[in-house]
């Protein structure tokens, strides 16, 4: 490659923006000409940990004043409801992938029902691939707008998919309890919940009531044309910084044993850089996937052989988002799947 790519990403003071930044600023295609914030500008970025000072990178300015003709691609790390009007007045100008909620969902009652009214172009839901790179990625290939997934979804949806494509597992009463740590919920959430002066708290919220249940069941539904994949989905905030961590149970269908599945996901691994089955002694935590783009996935027995439980760990604000989203970039251009992002 001749020519690097020009690359802008807007919100990049955000946990996500910050990572993205962060990988972008390593890859060795791309040129950073452009960093947007809505709360900061006039000086240089800070990294997420404040550890170092991006000096050789472009000011911070605002958002707003981004020029599309000056970049190749925007990445958007952007609040839902405010990304979806800075795609409307770049849509067709400017590669663009999306890291906020608003062009997930391929319909917009859906939309409506989890995110509000406010949506500036609801005539590009469905003009915009659904970037699950190691499910899609045959879509994202030369792809020109690319939404990315959501970190539950993500963690969910790729050991799902793959078993559900198989016709592994019964797609009438899947469960799945998820933990995420509090970066997840953004700069604003509030530590207050998750710290007193004794202790250290963990809850659940929004149990079968989660916007990103809309993102899953769609994506489910897409891959079984011929049953409704019923789930119950209940995360959890944990006093952790980052990473994720989804349990699931699953009923194996007839004549499926465990070590179907099994091979199913080694088989995967081959494939795709990203996921990786432990099938040893290997603890699945959250250190186990911090800082990295990895999907780790194991299977543990349960008491009936009939059914397996899935446990599956990512980083939730890398291969959950910033890294996700730079996977996509270099499939989308041919480049080599890994590139920056081991």
């Amino acid at each position: 490659m001749k020519n690097k790519i020009r690359v802008a990403v807007l919100g990049s003071t955000g946990y996500v923006g910050m990572e993205l930044v962060k990988i972008l600023s390593n890859h060795s295609y791309v040129d950073i000409n452009f960093l947007g914030s809505e709360t900061i500008q006039g000086s240089y970025l800070n990294n997420i940990d404040n550890t170092k000072e991006y000096n050789e990178l472009p000011l911070l300015k605002p958002n707003n004043s981004f020029n599309a003709v000056n970049s190749d691609y925007v990445f958007l790390a952007l609040p839902h409801a405010v990304s979806n009007k800075y795609v409307k007045k770049y849509f067709n100008k400017i590669n663009i992938i999306d890291l906020s909620a608003d062009f997930r969902l391929d319909n917009f009652d859906a939309y409506k029902e989890n995110y509000g009214n406010e949506h500036a172009c609801k005539e590009h839901l469905k003009k915009f691939i659904y970037g699950l790179a190691e499910i899609n990625r045959e879509k994202i290939i030369g792809s020109k707008n690319i939404a990315v997934p959501g970190c539950y979804p993500t963690s969910i949806l790729l050991p799902l998919i793959p078993l559900i494509k198989n016709k592994l597992i019964n797609t009438d009463n899947i469960i799945i309890d998820s933990k995420s740590g509090y970066s997840g919920a953004g700069k604003k959430f509030d530590f207050n919940k998750m710290k007193s002066k004794n202790d250290y708290n963990f809850y659940n919220y929004n149990t079968n009531n989660h916007r990103h249940i809309a993102e899953i069941k769609q994506e489910l539904n897409n891959h079984d044309s011929e049953n409704e994949v019923r789930f119950s989905f209940n995360p959890h905030i944990l006093p952790n910084f980052r990473g994720m961590i989804s349990t699931i149970y699953c009923n194996l269908n007839k004549n499926i044993k465990k070590t179907d599945a099994i091979i199913l996901f080694k088989d995967l691994q081959k494939i795709n850089p990203f996921i990786k089955y432990i099938d040893n002694d290997e603890t699945l935590d959250f250190f186990s996937v911090q800082n990295s783009n990895y999907c780790k996935i194991k299977i543990f027995n349960h008491h009936s052989e009939d059914k397996i439980i899935i446990v599956s760990a990512i980083d939730n604000l890398i291969k959950g988002a910033a890294g996700q989203a730079v996977q996509c970039f270099n499939i989308a251009e041919n480049i080599e799947e890994t590139v920056s992002l081991v």
